[in-house]
C-alpha cells in the first residue's frame, strides 16, 4: 500500500475524535508555546515599565497583520493539499504548496522593507503614544526584519497539519517559542538589552523555527517545496486567496480593531494600554485552545468532504463544538478565579492592576463563545465555501467588534472598552448558530463516488 494510501485510510477510517484530537493536540501545544513567549514577552518586558510593556501590544497588532497574511496563503494553499492528497494527486499538492510558500515570502519581503522606511508612522497609526514609540521601535524593527521567515513558517506549518503531520508542524514552532522565552530571559535579564533585546529574541527564534519547519516539510511531507513548481496560471492565485481570505480578515481584522482599541485607550494613559495588552495577551492564549482543536479539525473536514464522507464531517463539527466548549470552559474558569494574580503576575503598577483584573474576567465569559465560532467558522473555510465563510470571519473583529467597541466606548468610557470584545464573542457565537444547524441540516449522508461534488 503506497503513502497515499495510507493516508487516505487514516483520514477516512480513523475513528472522529482519536483523529481530530491526534492533529489537534500537536496544534493546540505548537500555539500555546506561541502564546507563552508572547506572554514571556509580556512578563519580562513588563519588569522594565509600563510604557515597554505597552509597547508590546502595539507589536502584537503588527504582528497580527503579518499572521494574516501567512494565515490567508497556508490555509488557502492547505485546503487544496487536502483535496489534491484525497484524490492521490501529489503533483498537484506540490504545486499549490509552493506557490504559496514563494508568493507568502515575496509579500513578506515588500512587508518588510515598506515597514522598515515608515516605521515611526506605522507605529503612531497602530496606536503608539510618544513614550511609548522609542520602545515599540526598537522592538518593531525586529519583527519587521523577522517577517518572511514568520510568513513562511506559518505556510509551511499549515501544510503540514493539513497533510496529517500535525506533530512535525508543532516541533517546528515550539522549537523557536522555547528558544524565544530562553532569549528574553538571556538577553532582558542577563545582558540588560531591554526591548530591543526582546525584539531580537523573537527574531532569531522566528528564522531558526523556519529552517526546521523547512527541513521537516522536505523529509515528512507528501508535497514538496520546488520552485520549478511554482504556478504561472493567475487563477490558481486566485483560488488559494479565496480560500484563505477568511483567514486574512478574521486575523486582518485584529490588527485594525487593535490598532482602533488602542486608539482609543490612548487618553486613559499608558497603564490602560498596558493592561490591555496583559489581557489580551492572556485571552489569545486561552484562545489558542479553541483555534488548536478547530484546526485538527479543519483538515479532517477539508479531506472527508472531498471524499465525500459527509457524515464523517457533521460528526467532526458536533465533536469539535462540544469538546472545544469543555477545553475553553475549564480555562476559562480558571482565568476568572485568578484574573488578579494573572495580572500582577505581569505588571505589579496598581493602576494597571485596577485595569486590567476586570477586562480579564470579562474576557473569560466571552471566550467561552469562541466554541461555537471558531468550528463553524473553519468548517465552511475547509469545504472551500470561501463567501459563507468571509462573511463569519468578519464578525468578531469587525463587523461587530467594532461597531460595539465604538458604542461601549462612547457611553460607557474605559468599561466600554473592557466590555467591546467579551460582548462581540458573544454576538458572533449566537449568531454561528444558524449556520451549523444549516450545515448539518442540509448536507447528505455519504455518497457513492462517481466524480461530482456537492456545489461549492
Amino acid at each position: 500500500m503506497t503513502a497515499a494510501d495510507l493516508h487516505y485510510k487514516k483520514m477516512t477510517e480513523t475513528p472522529i475524535p482519536r483523529l481530530i484530537i491526534g492533529l489537534g493536540i500537536p496544534t493546540t501545544i505548537s500555539m500555546l508555546i506561541t502564546g507563552i513567549y508572547n506572554l514571556a514577552d509580556t512578563y519580562f518586558v513588563g519588569g522594565l515599565g509600563e510604557s515597554p510593556q505597552a509597547a508590546t501590544g502595539i507589536l502584537f497588532t503588527l504582528q497580527s497583520i503579518i499572521q494574516a497574511i501567512a494565515f490567508m496563503w497556508g490555509h488557502g494553499s492547505g485546503t487544496f493539499v487536502a483535496k489534491s492528497l484525497a484524490d492521490r494527486d501529489t503533483k498537484s499538492a506540490t504545486r499549490y504548496v509552493s506557490s504559496a510558500f514563494f508568493i507568502g515570502i515575496f509579500m513578506g519581503l515588500i512587508l518588510s522593507t515598506f515597514g522598515l522606511i515608515f516605521l515611526d508612522p506605522l507605529l503612531l497609526l497602530l496606536g503608539s503614544t510618544q513614550t511609548i514609540l522609542p520602545f515599540a521601535r526598537d522592538y518593531g524593527m525586529w519583527v519587521l526584519i523577522a517577517c518572511p521567515f514568520m510568513i513562511g513558517s506559518l505556510v509551511l506549518n499549515n501544510n503540514l497539519r493539513y497533510e496529517g503531520k500535525a506533530f512535525y508542524s508543532m516541533i517546528g514552532l515550539t522549537t523557536g517559542g522555547i528558544l524565544n522565552i530562553f532569549g528574553d530571559f538571556l538577553l532582558i535579564r542577563i545582558f540588560h538589552m531591554g526591548v530591543f533585546g526582546a525584539g531580537l529574541a523573537t527574531a532569531v527564534s522566528q528564522i531558526i523555527s523556519f529552517t526546521i519547519l523547512l527541513f521537516l516539510y522536505f523529509r515528512m511531507a507528501q508535497s514538496n517545496i520546488s520552485l520549478r513548481a511554482v504556478s504561472r496560471d493567475v487563477r490558481e492565485y486566485l483560488a488559494i486567496a479565496k480560500v484563505g481570505f477568511p483567514s486574512l480578515i478574521r486575523q486582518g481584522l485584529n490588527s485594525i480593531s487593535g490598532g482602533i482599541l488602542n486608539n482609543l485607550t490612548k487618553p486613559f494613559g499608558d497603564a490602560a494600554i498596558a493592561a490591555m495588552s496583559v489581557v489580551n495577551r492572556f485571552s489569545s492564549l486561552v484562545m489558542f485552545v479553541g483555534l488548536g482543536i478547530g484546526q485538527g479539525f479543519q483538515p479532517v473536514a477539508s479531506f472527508n468532504y472531498q471524499a465525500k464522507k459527509y457524515t464523517r464531517v457533521k460528526k467532526g463539527l458536533i465533536f469539535t463544538t462540544t469538546f472545544g466548549f469543555c477545553l475553553l470552559a475549564v480555562l476559562a474558569a480558571g482565568g476568572f478565579a485568578f484574573a488578579e494574580p494573572i495580572v500582577y503576575l505581569f505588571q505589579e503598577h496598581p493602576e494597571v492592576r485596577v485595569i486590567g483584573v476586570p477586562a480579564l474576567r470579562y474576557a473569560t465569559i466571552g471566550i467561552l463563545f469562541l466554541s461555537l465560532s471558531v468550528p463553524v467558522n473553519m468548517l465552511y473555510q475547509s469545504i472551500r465555501r470561501a463567501g459563507i465563510a468571509s462573511l463569519l470571519s468578519l464578525l468578531r473583529s469587525g463587523a461587530i467588534f467594532i461597531p460595539v467597541l465604538l458604542i461601549l466606548h462612547h457611553f460607557c468610557g474605559l468599561t466600554g472598552i473592557q466590555l467591546a470584545q467579551p460582548v462581540a464573542d458573544m454576538l458572533t457565537g449566537l449568531i454561528s448558530i444558524p449556520f451549523m444547524l444549516y450545515f448539518l441540516r442540509t448536507t447528505p449522508d455519504d455518497v457513492p463516488d462517481t466524480g461530482t461534488e456537492l456545489p461549492e
